[in-house]
């Protein structure tokens, strides 16, 4: 089995342009010749054609994309039938939120709030159906040039339904070590607050230009997510409203229980900041984890980074 090529067809699909290439998988554009929608087709490496497990997780991908149906979500495009395994989306005329913090750093308030009011509302829907993404970050979020929002990429979301995969050959820890939560780190398969912690990060990017907590050593920057709080927001954004502050630090607590239950929670906040009391604020975020093991932490740190947590920071720093 090869490759598809431009100019060729998958299925229902006319290839038309490569748009990129992943080390699991290359991702084209094409038109659905049913509808004469653009589209956007991701197809793994025939090396990955025959893993149990990676088909597994597509097939899981794409279940949970076709239950899903918010406007600020990728649609999923179910084809008449499959020659063989990808995925098939929308295509979305966007770009990335990654791409547009290169250009500019930090956001004002109100382009900040109005992307994450956005990715908050959708992420309440996906965990009102029990779906969790566990991998928000920059690079999964579109915005248009209308300044709408589009999550992609449910490569390792899980939903309450489903079991749990655990692919071969990787360590269990799995996501973006800047937007992985402390519980990520540890290989917990984490739940709604792990999404918030993760927004979290996102929004304190946005708005400081910087993130909470940033390394040129990967250990070292895994460790301090595990042990340290995130250094307060208003340090960095003069002016602030406190209230926004304890929002953004209530979602980077390190301990999950101390955090947003989920999204709507938090949510409920964002659109109505004054009625946060900032002075109530994780005095939990102080201490939490500091009780921990050296040597449990170094077991953590160790097996994180043998897998697929330092491939993903590698290929974000590298």
């Amino acid at each position: 089995m090869q490759e598809p090529t431009i100019g060729g067809k998958l299925d229902d699909f006319e290839i038309t342009e490569l748009l990129a290439r992943t080390a699991m998988s290359s991702v084209f554009k094409g038109i659905d010749a049913r509808t004469g929608a653009a589209v956007v087709l991701k197809v793994p490496h025939i090396q990955y054609e025959s893993d149990v497990v990676f088909f597994e997780r597509f097939k899981r991908e794409e279940e949970i994309g076709l239950s899903l149906d918010h406007p600020a979500i990728v649609k999923v495009v179910a084809p008449a039938e499959k020659s063989r395994m990808y995925l098939a989306f929308e295509f979305v005329q966007g770009r990335s939120l990654h791409a547009l913090m290169q250009e500019q750093r930090p956001f004002s308030r109100e382009q900040a709030s109005r992307i994450a009011l956005q990715v908050c509302d959708a992420l309440a829907y996906l965990h009102r159906r029990g779906v969790i993404h566990r991998d928000i970050k920059p690079e999964n979020i579109l915005v248009t040039s209308a300044g709408d929002v589009k999550i992609i990429d449910f490569g390792i979301a899980t939903a309450e339904a489903a079991r749990r995969l655990t692919w071969a050959g990787l360590s269990h820890a799995v996501g973006t070590p800047e937007y992985m939560s402390p519980e990520q780190i540890r290989g917990r398969r984490g739940d709604a607050r792990t999404d918030v912690y993760a927004l979290g990060t996102l929004l304190y990017e946005m708005l400081s230009g910087r993130l909470p907590y940033s390394s040129a050593n990967a250990v070292a920057l895994l460790r301090d997510k595990l042990r340290e709080p995130a250094a307060p927001l208003g340090k960095h954004v003069p002016g602030l409203d406190p209230a926004l502050e304890a929002i953004v630090l209530k979602c980077l607590e390190l301990a999950p229980h101390d955090r947003y239950a989920n999204a709507a929670e938090l949510m409920r906040d964002l659109t109505n900041p004054a009625g946060v009391d900032p002075s109530v604020r994780g005095a939990a975020r102080r201490s939490v984890g500091r009780r921990r093991s050296a040597i449990a932490l170094t077991a953590v740190l160790g097996a994180l980074l043998t897998g697929a947590g330092l491939l993903a920071w590698m290929s974000r720093h590298g």
